[in-house]
């Protein structure tokens, strides 16, 4: 898509790690946080000083972390943006998103009003209205959002404390990845993490298994983990990341935990762990 994009408008991609003079005023960083599939995260606060520094705008997907685990605005982000078909619908019943810009746009005073302004008039001429049914569904969610989003994501905390428990040098997982793993393996995100990320680390995470065998056949064994490619729903979702992205470890598997009591979903995983444990790469 992005390479569609490029070759459109003649746009010039960077990586998100390079010097901060490759950038030029009006450039855009657009950031993802946590990150997909992982579930990992990055510091919003780093990349927008970089940003800023050269008069460039920060612009954060969010969609991993939606109120209340994350205000990317207080660690400098210009612009908001979330998938609301996600934990902002919250249960698979609707499509839309949402940008949200901040008023003091990197440090120009009544310059994000004037994003916005543009932003809707753009939307005016496209046509990229919700439809009424749609705003009705969001709306309705928008009242158990916080409930719905804090529980998932202790339930996945406390899954992946578990899973990660488990590793030895013949379990069937080799790695967990979450962003609430990232503090004891990398101390200096410590800091960033408790700040940015103070009400929960999100509910979507990643293991890794021994082998291609193991991770194409654990999510139908399970039973209360339905095989979707989606996330932030009330249920909980397994998918075989390698199905919906060729680019993907063969062996990894994304996570998105729902709201149910996170005890019934251990043993669910523990189950299924145990019916593909000597399954062989063939």
């Amino acid at each position: 898509m992005s390479e569609f994009f490029s070759g459109l408008t003649g746009m010039r991609i960077l990586s998100l790690d390079c010097p901060a003079e490759e950038l030029s005023p009006g450039d855009l960083i657009h950031l993802e946080t946590p990150i997909n599939p992982t579930g990992t995260a990055v510091s919003i606060e780093a990349l927008a000083q970089k940003a800023h520094s050269r008069g460039a705008f920060l612009l954060v997907d969010s969609t991993f972390a939606p109120p209340p685990l994350q205000d990317p605005f207080a660690h400098g982000t210009d612009i908001v943006m979330h998938s609301s078909t996600k934990y902002i619908g919250g249960h698979s019943d609707m499509l839309g998103g949402v940008l949200c810009v901040r008023n003091n746009y990197a440090g120009i005073p009544n310059n994000g009003a004037k994003i916005a302004e543009k932003l809707r008039h753009e939307r005016l001429l496209i046509g990229g209205v919700m439809g009424s049914l749609e705003l009705w569904l969001g709306l309705r969610s928008l009242r158990t959002l916080n409930l719905r989003v804090s529980r998932a994501s202790n339930n996945a905390t406390s899954l992946v404390a578990w899973l990660n428990s488990t590793i030895t040098p013949t379990s069937p997982i080799a790695e967990v990845h979450h962003a609430s793993l990232q503090a004891e393996k990398n101390p200096e995100d410590k800091q960033w993490l408790a700040k940015q990320m103070p009400n929960g680390f999100g509910s979507v995470f990643s293991i890794t298994l021994r082998n291609k065998r193991m991770a194409r056949w654990l999510p139908s064994k399970l039973e209360l983990f339905h095989h979707a490619t989606s996330l932030g729903t009330v249920e909980s979702l397994i998918e075989w990341r390698a199905m919906t992205d060729a680019r993907a470890d063969e062996r990894l598997l994304r996570v998105s935990v729902g709201c149910e009591d996170w005890r019934d979903l251990q043993l669910d995983l523990e189950r299924g762990l145990k019916e593909v444990e000597g399954f062989e790469e063939k």
